[in-house]
Formats: C-alpha cells, structure tokens, sequence
C-alpha cells in the first residue's frame, strides 16, 4: 500500500484525494537537547517514523502531514541546540494548520505527539481547533514505556524519561548512525526515585528544567539501550497507534450538530 503523503498531492488531486471520511495525521516533535548521546530531533523523528508507518500499512482514509519538528521545549533552552517555540507561537501554528486542514475538506486530525513538553498546550488546541473550525481533534502521545522491556523497567525506577534506556533504543533502531553510546552515562536522581507524590507520574506535580537534574540534562541509563529493544518498541508503538487511528476513524459525537 503506497503511503498517503498530503504534501506530495498536487493541489488539483486535493479534493478527489481528501473529504470528511479522512484522517490528517500530524506528527509533532521538539528539537532540543538530548544529552551527549542522541541527537536534537529525537522526538520529532520517533513520531515521524511511528505516523509514516502506521499511515503507509493500514486501510483507513490516513493522510500523513509533514512532521512539525519544533515543540515547546522551555525546559531545554538553556541547552545549545534547542529550538523552542513558545506557547503562543506554538499554538498560532497548531491553530493555522487546523484551519488550513479543515478548509481542504477534512473533518478529523489527530496530533500524533514525542514530546513531553508538547502535551499540555496539544490538549488546549484540541477544544481550541475544535471550537473554530469544528473538527474532531485528537491528541495521541507516542512514548516508548518504561516497562516494555525488563531489562531496564526495574533499574530506571520510572525515571527515564529523558534521553533514557527507551529512547537511546528507539534511536538505536532507527539512526543508529546518530547515537554516540561512547557519551552516555546512568544518570537516575535517587532522591527523587524515594518520592511517593511528587515524582514524574505521580498525584503532585512540579515545575522542572531539564538541567535540575545535572548539568547534561537527560534522566534515565541510556547504557541499558539496544538496538533488538528499539525495534520491538516501535513494533509495539506501530501497533498501538494503528490500533488508535483506526478508533479514530470511526469516532464521531452522535448527538452534536458541529460534526454533522
């Protein structure tokens, strides 16, 4: 099955090619500092490569949209390298493209995410889209959990999430000539590990920049990763988002008259 690539249409074949049965996929990354080891664009290659995947193999009405590489990576800034939007650009952007969306005649879009400091603002463009333009929005977070593989589920202590055992092998998988596994190093802040409440996951929440936690600015032990674990991973995460775009694609609300 040939990949559907919105951008590769030429603007003749739009409205043949694209109508309200259609799901624009949108890939949303971050470019912003990785540690010594991976590389600036990370997240925004991971959902790329998961969004291409799923769009190129499955049967639903999917367009893959050029990926959004830049994300609001405040948390980064002080890194060389990182390219951070803020939050009102940031959704400028989300905003322009949801209405660009709409006016080619598509009804659903769904904000495929692979970065962290994207979900909140990605949350309040769903309503936002939603409210303007009346498409159905969607927002999926394609994280690579911690407790995929046993091999680094118990030592990360649901701390890596930054440059950590999961992602190093994501990009293992995927570019591998990117990784520089010579530079990296456990780095898993203890005292945060003994927190019941204010931990990453827990009931209370904290305010963060990446360089709390040392000044290379990742969390996790990249030194577990393995290139077999990357690709069961994104097998995994391909699943899983076929799984969720299919659902998608059959989603509408009943009773509301913005979706007839």
């Amino acid at each position: 099955m040939a990949a559907r690539i919105f951008a590769e249409l030429r603007a003749s074949q739009v409205e043949a090619a694209c109508g309200p049965s259609s799901v624009a996929v949108l890939p949303v990354g971050a470019v912003e500092q990785h540690g010594p080891h991976l590389p600036l664009a990370t997240d925004a290659l991971v959902a790329e490569a998961v969004s291409k995947e799923v769009v190129a193999t499955h049967d639903e009405d999917l367009w893959l949209l050029p990926t959004i590489s830049y994300g609001r990576s405040v948390e980064h800034t002080w890194a060389a390298g990182t390219l951070s939007l803020s939050t009102a650009t940031f959704a400028a952007v989300l905003d322009d493209i949801g209405r660009s969306v709409a006016a080619a005649g598509i009804r659903r879009i769904v904000l495929v995410n692979g970065h962290g400091g994207n979900v909140s603002e990605i949350q309040t463009a769903l309503r936002d889209l939603r409210l303007a333009y009346g498409l159905l929005t969607f927002g999926i977070n394609v994280f690579l959990a911690e407790e995929h593989d046993p091999a680094w589920a118990a030592s990360e202590n649901g701390l890596g999430i930054h440059g950590g055992a999961a992602e190093t092998s994501l990009m293992l998988h995927l570019r591998p000539d990117l990784v520089d596994l010579s530079a990296a190093r456990r780095r898993i802040p203890a005292q945060l590990a003994d927190n019941v409440h204010a931990r990453f996951g827990g009931s209370v929440a904290f305010g963060w920049l990446a360089d709390d936690f040392g000044p290379e600015g990742y969390l996790g032990d990249p030194t577990l990763a393995s290139a077999e674990a990357g690709a069961s991973g994104f097998t995994s995460m391909v699943a899983a988002l076929g799984d969720q775009l299919a659902e998608v694609a059959r989603f509408d609300f009943p009773d509301s008259a913005r979706s007839r």
